[in-house]
């Protein structure tokens, strides 16, 4: 991060040309992915922990189930039940009077409300798309110094964590010096990102395949089998779409415009 320029408030090239690449490529693949991913899982909306499909082992299954005499729509987690009707389970057909059955609404799902090959295909290519793009990242930040020089939090950054959760708490953000670097909530939540999550749902997507499990035996029940490996990959997803939540509000009620700014041309003002 290097200051060009000075005025009012100064104005830094926060984020190089690679980053602001990557950036852009992961956003349309987790976009893509998420909406195929939630196309393929209406196929079969239920998750089990087991090598297999049982009963006895699934742990989440939303559905359908009749109400005096009409078919409302639920979510079961574990032995709990819940009402989803009209979200989960069942949702708004053409006539807002009439509700079709399926685990997750039209809307949330690409390329059509019903259409489980096209989505597979567009879900395989994006994903390979997305863990090229995220290789060349994390070459990229370790060889360039970024992972060292922005990443890691130092030891100082560790001891005020209790601060930095009660000012996130409280709204309130960096200014000055201190806004030039990542906080150390950033940080980690960026590691537990990159080297965490990412990879678990990488693999929890090759576990699926027949494919990969035939090219290299054996590795598939260190996750616990097939199907677990499909409930793996699914946690994983709902915990980065919950860090993309977060993501996006904070760059909302930090600047929005400055903060897409930063990632459109690398320029970004530090807040006074």
């Amino acid at each position: 991060m290097e200051a060009v320029s000075t005025g009012s408030a100064p104005v830094i090239y926060r984020h190089r040309v690679p980053v602001r690449i990557m950036h852009w490529i992961n956003v349309v693949c987790l976009f893509v992915l998420l909406m195929s991913g939630l196309q393929i899982f209406n196929a079969h909306p239920s998750l089990y922990w087991s090598e297999d499909s049982r009963d006895a082992t699934r742990v989440l299954q939303i559905t359908q189930k009749q109400v005096n005499g009409q078919w409302q729509g639920v979510t079961r987690i574990g032995g709990v039940e819940f009402n989803t009707h009209g979200v989960l389970g069942t949702s708004r057909s053409g006539d807002a009077t009439e509700y079709a059955a399926r685990a997750f609404p039209a809307w949330s799902t690409i390329p059509g409300p019903q259409w489980l090959s096209m989505a597979r295909v567009w879900h395989f290519f994006f994903a390979w798309v997305f863990v090229i793009n995220g290789a060349a990242y994390i070459l990229w930040t370790v060889f360039s110094g970024h992972l060292r020089r922005d990443l890691i939090p130092t030891r100082t950054e560790f001891k005020g964590i209790l601060r930095s959760v009660r000012d996130h708490l409280l709204f309130r953000h960096a200014h000055g010096e201190e806004a030039k670097r990542y906080n150390v909530l950033q940080n980690l939540a960026y590691l537990t990102i990159v080297f965490g999550v990412l990879p678990l749902i990488v693999l929890g997507g090759w576990a699926m395949s027949p494919m990969m499990d035939s090219f290299a035996p054996g590795w598939v029940e260190l996750l616990g089998g097939r199907q677990a490996a499909r409930t793996l990959h699914f946690i994983a997803a709902v915990l980065l779409v919950a860090f993309v939540l977060v993501h996006v509000f904070e760059v909302i009620v930090t600047g929005l415009f400055n903060n897409l700014r930063s990632m459109v041309t690398g320029y970004w003002k530090v807040p006074k």
